[in-house]
């Protein structure tokens, strides 16, 4: 089973807890090729995940291989300046597999992963939990109106993704997603996100609701399911600056934080300060919902 992450050194720290809890709780780790889709990290940092993996005694295969993300996607919406989350879109040109299920690095697995192994996508290149409906979405208005998408068209997180790649490949799925970025590059709310729910909207394999269950900073751990994958969406993460007092979920984070890993990464830096600076409307909302939640 193949297993994909795009990263760069800002999700370093997330990283670590993911691939921690996705092999302790995996049945069989030796059935996993993970692949890490690296951008701006430097030899240590490469070697400082082998070590985390020999660590977490993974039995399994993994790659990890350089993308240069600005040079295709710089004209693009950016995320504070970085194209990493774009890296999604290349899977299907750097990995020569069949499919292959995407993971963001802000996440808790707490189910055995291979369970994403036996699930039928029929006819789909895409698979992915079912998140809203469009008026409900970051995105919704310029979709319904540039597109003409109903307002009950089906919006998912494209933090969980199962990619049938030889359909991706067949389908030229990711031409049709540069064919729209580039007709509208500032447009893209939700960046990837965005052209995946335009590309494939109501047209995805709806995932079990456990593979994708978001925890906001504010809110209760999801009772979606007794094993599911977190995901820790918005800002702050629990690894942000005063992370332990905004984020509900620290303690469940911190669980898995493999203690080399912790003193490589979970310590403050000028990029966390620069993060903190940029969220810190993320930090107010949260303070401010969590007492009226109260």
């Amino acid at each position: 089973m193949n297993i994909a992450f795009c990263i760069n050194r800002l999700a370093l720290i997330g990283l670590g807890v993911t691939v921690s809890s996705l092999i302790r709780n995996c049945s069989d780790s030796g059935k996993l090729c993970i692949w890490f889709l690296v951008t701006d990290l430097n030899l240590n940092d490469k070697e400082r995940i082998n070590k985390l993996l020999l660590r977490e005694k993974f039995k399994g295969s993994h790659h990890i291989i350089d993308l240069h993300l600005k040079e295709e996607f710089g004209e693009f919406r950016s995320l504070h300046g970085d194209w990493t989350t774009y890296g999604r879109l290349q899977l299907c040109d750097i990995i020569n597999e069949e499919r292959i299920l995407y993971l963001d690095a802000d996440l808790v697995v707490e189910m055995d992963i291979l369970e994403a192994d036996v699930i039928d996508m029929k006819q789909y290149a895409l698979g992915a939990v079912y998140g809203c409906e469009l008026p409900y979405s970051l995105d919704g208005a310029f979709f319904m109106k540039e597109f003409g998408l109903p307002k009950e068209s089906m919006y998912f997180n494209s933090g969980i993704l199962l990619m049938d790649l030889n359909k991706w490949r067949s389908e030229k799925s990711k031409e049709k997603c540069l064919e729209i970025a580039r007709k509208y590059p500032k447009e893209l709310f939700s960046h990837d996100q965005s052209l995946l729910n335009i590309i494939f909207a109501n047209n995805f394999a709806r995932l079990p609701d456990k593979f994708n269950c978001p925890w906001l900073s504010f809110s209760t751990r999801p009772i979606t399911a007794e094993k599911m994958i977190i995901h820790f969406v918005g800002s702050p993460k629990p690894w942000d600056i005063f992370g332990k007092i905004f984020h509900s979920g620290y303690q469940t984070w911190k669980g898995y934080l493999d203690r080399q890993w912790a003193k490589s990464y979970f310590r403050i830096n000028t990029g966390d300060l620069r993060r903190a600076w940029k969220i810190k409307r993320s930090y107010l909302n949260s303070l401010v919902k969590k007492i009226k939640s109260r």
